[in-house]
């Protein structure tokens, strides 16, 4: 039985580590670059999947320590798996746990992400977080102990729990367990955390493996070492020569040099398999992580801002809630193709805000996420038509006009 995962690089950027191709998987193929929608606990918040469909998603993601934690790994399993509990039957992907172990770990409750900028390094110098904050876990050798956000319970997960709670969850691509450290940690913890990870993911294919869930579903690395240039090449060398379907681009990352620490791990993973970059989801972002060879993205950016009145734009962003669009009868976005902005105005999703009508979330989200997805969908087209560079200056421009 051949692989359920395989990657067909079809057109390369000239000059550059970028391409559009394929992943084939056992529910469909996927034409990249593509951006990946979050589907956190098996639904894409406030849509139903015929609405996911509808925007264009090729792929959703849902997060394995919160379908651990709720339903349960098992009740997922009893459904038929991920596809036919949430009744999506296209690719899926799920995550390893890895960032939610950290968010209740190194950064919890101080609101640091996977991406810092250059002035948060500034202001927190390389001060471990964890010595600031009470941890909701604690990381060793052989895993994580963790204590559940949602009742205090306490919970153990080790390399084999992640393997075999996404194997229940059944999704087409799955990551292994690795532990995603803050952009503020000094190198000597980076390199540390990045070496756990490697020995996690010599696990991870060990039991995934001896499983056999090998022939049904595709596992990928992700590589680590945050934003130190030796640290990321080494763990490129190391996880490209193990067993792996593809690759996963972790944080830590400084958002100004992202695209430059995305460059040097791409530089060194095999050309034939699949690279994802994680939790990267803007739109320019999305444009320079493209042209530094990464095939997929997710974010939860575009429902969550949705969600709360942001809504992506030519050029920029705009909040509906703002008072210049109580009477604006124009659509959201002129030229959209998305059902909101063809059938109802700027006021009118404002007027929903306002009132906290639950329709302003999804048709917002519809929105968002169409233009996110139309936004890579068009970098595909311009590097499938030879055209990368042209286009790429022309979204530049539009984003400096705003």
């Amino acid at each position: 039985m051949g692989k359920p995962i395989s990657f067909t690089e079809t057109v390369k950027i000239p000059g550059a580590l970028g391409r559009a191709g394929i992943i084939h998987t056992p529910h469909g193929d996927i034409e990249t670059p593509a951006y990946v929608t979050v589907g956190t606990k098996a639904t894409v918040k406030s849509l139903t999947p015929e609405q996911v469909k509808s925007v264009g998603a090729q792929v959703v993601l849902a997060n394995t320590y919160h379908l651990y934690l709720e339903p349960g790994d098992e009740v997922v399993k009893g459904a038929g798996g991920l596809h036919d509990f949430m009744n999506w039957h296209g690719p899926t992907i799920t995550d390893s746990g890895g960032f939610q172990v950290f968010s209740l770990g190194e950064a919890y409750g101080k609101g640091v992400s996977k991406v810092a900028t250059g002035e948060a390094l500034t202001e927190a110098g390389e001060t471990e977080i964890l010595e600031k904050t009470k941890s909701l876990a604690k990381i060793d050798e052989e895993g994580v102990t963790f204590i559940s956000h949602k009742d205090g319970t306490k919970h153990r997960m080790t390399p084999e729990d992640s393997m075999r709670i996404q194997h229940n969850i059944g999704a087409d691509i799955m990551f292994a367990f690795d532990e995603c450290t803050s952009p503020h940690a000094k190198k000597e913890y980076q390199k540390e955390a990045m070496d756990r990870t490697h020995r996690w993911a010599e696990r991870c294919v060990a039991y995934h493996t001896e499983s056999g869930q090998n022939a049904t579903q595709g596992l990928f690395a992700v590589v680590q070492g945050g934003r130190f240039e030796d640290l990321r090449k080494e763990s490129a060398r190391i996880l490209s020569e193990m067993d792996f379907a593809g690759f996963g681009v972790g944080g830590s990352f400084v958002k100004e040099d992202m695209d430059t620490a995305v460059g040097w791990v791409n530089e060194i993973l095999p050309d034939d398999k699949p690279r994802h970059l994680l939790g990267i989801g803007e739109p320019l972002d999305i444009l320079k992580g493209v042209e530094q060879g990464c095939d997929t993205f997710d974010c939860v950016a575009a429902t969550r801002m949705a969600r709360n009145g942001g809504i992506y734009v030519t050029g920029g962003k705009i909040n509906i809630t703002n008072a210049q669009y109580k009477k604006d009868f124009d659509p959201i976005m002129e030229g959209c193709d998305c059902y909101t902005c063809t059938h109802y105005t700027r006021a009118y999703v404002a007027h929903l805000f306002r009132a906290k009508e639950m329709l302003a979330a999804t048709l917002a989200s519809i929105h968002n996420l169409r233009f996110i997805i139309r936004f890579t969908d068009e970098i595909r087209e311009a590097i499938k038509a030879g055209k990368f560079a042209e286009h790429k200056q022309n979204v530049l421009k539009t984003y400096a006009q705003g």
